[in-house]
């Protein structure tokens, strides 16, 4: 057995261990859903980094710097400026306390706004936790020469995943993600540098780029910018994922303090890969021309290629387990967070308020194994990971974003203003997008350049504007909501009533 496939099958083999024994400290649901809320700043900043940087990164955006050079950095951009947003929001959602996202959505506007909320993030976290599936699949296709094909790689790696993720929650998330994050700064920190060295130094691989890749557009224009970068920024600050792990952090200080580690610790490691794929693009060149032996842009591979043809063993070994480590920590969090909205946002909330705590865990792991299965299947629906990745973000950037920064941002905002805002957005990314498979045009010619609105890169806009614009005229034409419905999200302390329940450790 050669030493890279080894890689990605004993560090996988250690975390479900890990997970096993971490799965004994789960004694109630919440120690499920956020981890008795216990976690210490250095595990809240390596869970939080391992959640985001995920296929998305390594394979989509990768890919996407492969193609269009540092200009791809555009991506991660948004991001990075959700980051520094979600800064000043992480103590007040911690110091609110609750589950889940829609419990914040609830709290601030209506049972509807939770229902549909739910919708939102399980149509999103599904097709998001779906492709790392796909790309645990290329992964393990990759290291064995095809002997394992990619989907029964897919299906490995979505078996692995669900148990991990369904053992013990929370619980073990923040353990392995902690170890995950160390793994893969320590890869790409590796691996850059022998690639730029390997193929003559920073000169001679500027000098093998196209004039494009090393300009700060790539040849685009300000709306390709807003079309790439808008979703992520707009996911950041609607990722029940994030917002379940701040509910996780032991106090709002400690949940504020963590943003600051997770802004450093995203931006390094996504510059750092965008920067290895820019590597790659000048060692091969003619991967951009190419499809894998599974049917999918070779450039979307193109770290994976690194790692099995351009680094020594050792260092290829290392870097596909940081690959590995990249897949299931997202994948685990983007199980956990739908999984827990339907134990907690419906059957909780709306079919059996009294159930016990092993009713609702019960509940909460068959959904873990059955959205696991959905996952499969959306994957026949996208051609490549990027256009997955900008379709779950403008989902959820469209939808629950522009509410719940009006719920911490905008006293004005209403219950059926907050409704109306959620269901508009949601629509709109999904209408569209049906629309435009029956044969519908969306594209519109602006400055003698054609924009297909329909496209992932720009979906988000018609989005956000149909979103944004239900929410404020709705809100304008009903009755402002009490003083007591928005307080809690805008008081500098400890609002009377946040709290809905004492957890055991918090």
């Amino acid at each position: 057995m050669s030493l890279l496939l080894l890689a990605v099958i004993v560090y996988p083999t250690i975390l479900v261990a890990v997970s096993l024994w971490r799965s004994r400290r789960v004694k109630s649901h919440a120690d499920f859903m956020v981890a008795g809320r216990n976690v210490p700043v250095y595990l809240l900043v390596g869970t939080i980094v391992c959640t985001w940087i995920g296929s998305g990164s390594l394979f989509g955006g990768a890919g996407l710097a492969y193609r269009s050079g540092i200009a791809m950095l555009w991506f991660s951009f948004g991001a990075w400026m959700g980051l520094v947003v979600a800064y000043f929001l992480a103590g007040r959602v911690r110091r609110i306390a609750q589950f889940t996202v829609p419990d914040l959505l609830e709290k601030r506007y209506n049972a509807t706004a939770r229902l549909l909320g739910t919708l939102a993030v399980i149509l999103a976290f599904v097709t998001i936790a779906a492709y790392q599936f796909r790309g645990g699949g290329w992964i393990l296709s990759i290291v064995t020469d095809g002997a394992v094909s990619p989907t029964q790689g897919m299906f490995i790696t979505a078996a692995v995943i669900v148990t991990f993720t369904a053992l013990a929650g929370m619980v073990s998330i923040v353990t392995v993600d902690f170890y995950n994050g160390i793994l893969i700064t320590g890869a790409i920190l590796l691996a850059l540098p022998y690639m730029v060295f390997a193929n003559g130094g920073v000169g001679e691989v500027l000098a093998a780029l196209p004039d494009g890749h090393k300009t700060v557009l790539g040849g685009h224009n300000v709306l390709w910018v807003f079309g790439v970068a808008m979703p992520t920024f707009l996911l950041l600050l609607g990722d029940s994922g994030i917002y379940q792990k701040f509910f996780s952090a032991k106090d709002e200080f400690a949940a504020r303090r963590a943003v600051i580690g997770v802004v450093i610790g995203v931006i390094f490691i996504e510059t750092t890969l965008a920067l290895l794929a820019i590597a790659g693009r000048a060692a091969y060149p003619d991967l951009v021309d190419q499809v894998t032996v599974f049917g999918v842009a070779a450039s979307e591979t193109v770290i994976l290629f690194i790692a099995r043809h351009g680094l020594p063993i050792v260092l290829g070994a290392i870097l596909l387990a940081a690959a590995v480590a990249i897949v299931m920590s997202t994948a685990n969090t983007f199980l956990l967070v739908p999984s827990t909205n339907v134990s907690r946002d419906l059957y909780e909330r709306f079919i059996s308020p009294t159930a016990s705590d092993a009713k609702k865990l019960a509940v909460q792991r068959a959904f873990v194994v059955l959205f696991g299965g959905i996952g499969l299947l959306l994957l026949t629906q996208f051609d490549t990971v990027l256009a997955m990745a900008l379709y779950a973000y403008s989902l959820v950037g469209a939808s629950l974003t522009p509410a719940l920064l009006a719920a911490f941002l905008w006293k004005r905002v209403t219950p059926a203003g907050g409704v109306a805002c959620i269901a508009g957005g949601m629509g709109s990314i999904v209408g569209i997008g049906v629309l435009d498979r029956l044969g519908v045009n969306f594209t519109l010619t602006l400055g003698g350049q054609v924009f297909n609105f329909a496209g992932y890169e720009y979906i988000v806009i018609p989005g956000v504007i149909t979103s944004v614009t239900l929410m404020v005229v709705v809100s304008l034409l009903t009755k402002p909501s009490p003083k007591e419905k928005w307080l809690p999200f805008f008081s500098s302390g400890q609002a009377e009533g946040s709290a809905p329940e004492a957890i055991p450790g918090a």
